[in-house]
């Protein structure tokens, strides 16, 4: 269907529909963008999580074997993982969303798993920076699966 362009001089043009209306969704280019931010967002504040983590020594917590050695061991592919995942979101990718689904699962995760801890009587975590960084993990696992999710189904 061909659709008449009306510049600002006066003259006209005649164009093809999809010149002037493109099919690329512009609102989910923008979801897009949201959703690699967040997923930044998200990232860092797992990242910073694991950090407190080895301070509160975790491993004792789920009483896992290795102590930091191990613990620093296993991190290694994990936040080669994230920073694998940012990429392929800002690349806008299957694997970006499937990544993300992944990183907010894992921060509902922390802060679930945590939050038990702490209700059950345990101190690691319960320093408020550490009560922030996972309320922050949860919040923003929430809105990295909402926008991961709209993405999907746009």
């Amino acid at each position: 269907m061909l659709l008449t362009y009306t510049g600002c001089d006066g003259g006209s043009l005649d164009l093809p529909e999809r010149l002037i209306f493109p099919r690329v969704d512009v609102w989910s280019r923008h979801m897009w963008e949201a959703l690699t931010w967040v997923y930044l967002a998200n990232a860092t504040m797992l990242v910073v999580h694991e950090i407190d983590s080895a301070y509160w020594k975790e491993w004792r917590l789920f009483g896992l074997p290795g102590g930091i050695s191990l613990f620093l061991v296993v991190h290694v592919p994990l936040v080669g993982l994230v920073l694998w995942g940012l990429l392929e979101v800002r690349a806008q990718s299957t694997a970006g969303v499937v990544f993300s689904l992944a990183l907010a699962a894992a921060g509902m995760l922390a802060f679930t798993t945590h939050a038990i801890f702490i209700l059950k009587g345990h101190r690691e975590f319960n320093a408020p920076v550490s009560v922030a960084v996972l309320l922050g993990t949860l919040l923003s696992s929430l809105v990295q699966a909402t926008l991961a999710t709209y993405v999907i189904f746009a």
